[in-house]
């Protein structure tokens, strides 16, 4: 079910419990980066581009794209639902702008469903502010209950 929009204290929880459990994930101590979300529907991950994700051709190689992008369109689809963690059923993804270094931040917003099945995007902003890549998830409700994943947790409560 979506938090109560109504009550605040509620939906901040949950987000907050979220950006717990992007933390946690084993996968993100390969990644400078940082989850931040600031209201239902949306995210927002700011990362560190540097050689260490590069390819042969010294620039961001796609799976960094890919999981940024996945990511952030996965958190604005998961502010909608408290109980049940959701999984990627398909992503496509666009390459507009190869990246070499710097912060990039990834964008996610919610677009459609609430019930079994959610619709996202996500786009890659550049330290110049240029848009370098951008993505559109689908995501479906799991039978994994939120409540039962160690990371997902509250600080405030």
């Amino acid at each position: 079910m979506p938090p109560d929009q109504g009550s605040t204290s509620g939906a901040q929880l949950h987000f907050r419990a979220l950006e717990n459990l992007y933390a946690s994930a084993p996968v993100n101590a390969l990644f400078d980066s940082r989850l931040e979300i600031p209201s239902a529907g949306q995210s927002r991950i700011t990362f560190t581009v540097d050689e260490r994700s590069y390819h042969a051709a010294g620039a961001a190689h796609g799976t960094i794209y890919f999981k940024m992008l996945d990511d952030a369109a996965f958190y604005a689809a998961n502010t909608l639902t408290t109980d049940r963690f959701l999984l990627t059923t398909s992503f496509n993804l666009h390459f507009t702008k190869p990246v070499r270094g710097g912060e990039v931040v990834a964008e996610g917003r919610w677009i459609s469903g609430k019930r079994r099945v959610f619709v996202a995007e996500a786009r890659l902003v550049d330290a110049e502010g240029d848009e370098i890549g951008r993505g559109t998830g689908t995501f479906m409700r799991s039978r994994i209950a939120l409540s039962s994943l160690p990371g997902y947790r509250s600080d405030e409560g």
